[in-house]
């Protein structure tokens, strides 16, 4: 029985696209039941339709409370039976209510060589800081930025004549081989461990 998976994205989906690739050619044993994104208008957002997956697109301001969002979002999982997050891209800090309801069920992937270069535009910080190596990493989340227990790492060598785009490139290689392998090893440990799972 495969597991039920959302992704969360908020740009471009390269990894969506990753994950959606692997699911589909048998490498990831599950299914992408849920795209959620909060930016409606997203690439991320018309792929997901493009490929006939379910979408929760929102915008923050419409509601009360990070909570009052989030609980929806919860709803949307639970009614399709998802077991299971992959965030990729997504660019908001999960709350209490996701992370308790999916604890130890939540990934990321962060283009850098955690603990170093967390948060926004890691490649930028890695090439100001002129390090010849940076890389990227799979990782639980937890309530912090990017804190949370590393699961998978790789390095990638910056190169003194690197523009910013060849790191970028260099990096999405990288993920778009890690996530989805690790995402795979994962989901067939929660599927042996199905008691603690369900």
């Amino acid at each position: 029985m495969s597991v039920k998976l959302a992704v969360f994205a908020s740009g471009t989906g390269s990894n969506f696209d990753a994950i959606v690739a692997a699911v589909r050619d048998g490498r990831i044993d599950g299914e992408v039941v849920l795209l959620v994104s909060d930016k409606p208008g997203s690439k991320a957002v018309e792929k997901a339709r493009d490929y006939g997956i379910d979408v929760f697109a929102f915008s923050p301001y419409d509601y009360p409370s990070k909570r009052d969002y989030e609980l929806e979002i919860v709803r949307e999982l639970r009614e399709r039976g998802c077991r299971f997050i992959a965030l990729a891209g997504y660019m908001r800090l999960l709350g209490k209510t996701i992370l308790g309801a999916f604890e130890g069920r939540i990934v990321n992937i962060h283009p850098s060589l955690l603990p170093a270069f967390p948060g926004l535009d890691a490649i930028g910080q890695a090439m100001s800081a002129g390090v010849g190596e940076t890389g990227v990493t799979v990782h639980f989340v937890d309530a912090g930025m990017d804190t949370g227990p590393v699961i998978a790492q790789v390095p990638v060598t910056i190169e003194a004549e690197d523009t910013r785009a060849d790191v970028q490139r260099k990096i999405q290689q990288v993920e778009h081989a890690l996530y989805p392998k690790t995402i795979q090893t994962i989901l067939t440990k929660l599927m042996k461990e199905v008691p603690a799972y369900e």
